[in-house]
C-alpha cells in the first residue's frame, strides 16, 4: 500500500450515515399507516431493492437512470410490495429527506488527518449535481475532487467506473486506493487493479474473490491503520 497516492471514497453508507439520517422520516411516514412494518424493516427493505434497481439499470443498459430515481423506483416498490398507500406529497417527502444526509461522526477528524498525506476523492453512484450539494453542506470535508458514475454511464461495481476514474485521476489503478463499506464496492475496485480498504460498519462478510487490503470497522481505525 506503500504506493498508494489517493483514496477515493464511496459516500452513500461509508461517509454518509443513511440509516441514522432517513429513519427519522420513515418512522414518521410510517406513523400514519397500519402496515405492522417498522421504520428498520422498511429501510432495509427500500436499501436492498435501491441496490437491486442499480444492478439492473446497468445490466440492462437502458441508459443511466440516476442515483436518486433509483432510490425513488425502489421506495415505491417496496410501498407497493408492502401494500402501503401513498401520495405523490408522501413521496416527495420521503425523498426530499435524502437531502439532508448526515456523515459518520468520525469521519471528518479522520479525513483531517488523512489530508495530510493522500489526495482525497469522491467516488459516487450519486449525480454530479447531488454530489456536488453533498460535498458543500452535508460533509464539507475539503475533498480534493468529486467524481460521479455518471462519468462512465453506470453504476458501481461497474468496471467502467473505476478505470474511468483513474483516467481522470492520471493515476495508475494500484496508486488509488477505494474506501467502502460495501464488499461489491470494494471487489469491483480491487479487480481493476485498485487497493481496496473495507470499512465494515455493518459486519458484513468481505468478497473472498477479491479481499480487501485493509478492513476497519471505521474512519478512525482507518486513519490509523494507513499512517
Amino acid at each position: 500500500m506503500k504506493h498508494v497516492k489517493a483514496l477515493t471514497f464511496d459516500l452513500f453508507g461509508t461517509v454518509l450515515d443513511l440509516t441514522g439520517s432517513l429513519h427519522p422520516s420513515i418512522q414518521k411516514f410510517l406513523e400514519g399507516k397500519s402496515s405492522g412494518l417498522t421504520s428498520e424493516q422498511m429501510w432495509a427493505q427500500w436499501r436492498d431493492r435501491q441496490r437491486l434497481e442499480q444492478f439492473r439499470d446497468t445490466m440492462m443498459m437502458l441508459g443511466h437512470c440516476g442515483y436518486l430515481e433509483a432510490v425513488r423506483r425502489a421506495l415505491i416498490y417496496t410501498l407497493r410490495h408492502n401494500c402501503i398507500s401513498y401520495s405523490a406529497d408522501e413521496v416527495e417527502e420521503l425523498m426530499a429527506a435524502w437531502q439532508q444526509l448526515n456523515p459518520f461522526p468520525e469521519v471528518e477528524a479522520a479525513l483531517a488527518r488523512l489530508r495530510d498525506r493522500f489526495t482525497l476523492v469522491v467516488l459516487s453512484n450519486g449525480e454530479p449535481d447531488y454530489l456536488d450539494y453533498l460535498v458543500k453542506e452535508r460533509c464539507p470535508f475539503g475533498f480534493n475532487q468529486v467524481i460521479s458514475v455518471n462519468e462512465a454511464g453506470a453504476f458501481k461495481p461497474h468496471p467502467g467506473v473505476y478505470r474511468r476514474a483513474a483516467q481522470i485521476l492520471g493515476s495508475e489503478p494500484g496508486e488509488l486506493m477505494m474506501v467502502s463499506a460495501h464488499p461489491f464496492d470494494v471487489a469491483g475496485a480491487r479487480a481493476c487493479g485498485y487497493q481496496g480498504a473495507f470499512v465494515n460498519r455493518y459486519g458484513f462478510p468481505d468478497d473472498d474473490r477479491f479481499p480487501p487490503n485493509l478492513e476497519v470497522d471505521s474512519f478512525t481505525a482507518l486513519a490509523d491503520a494507513l499512517l
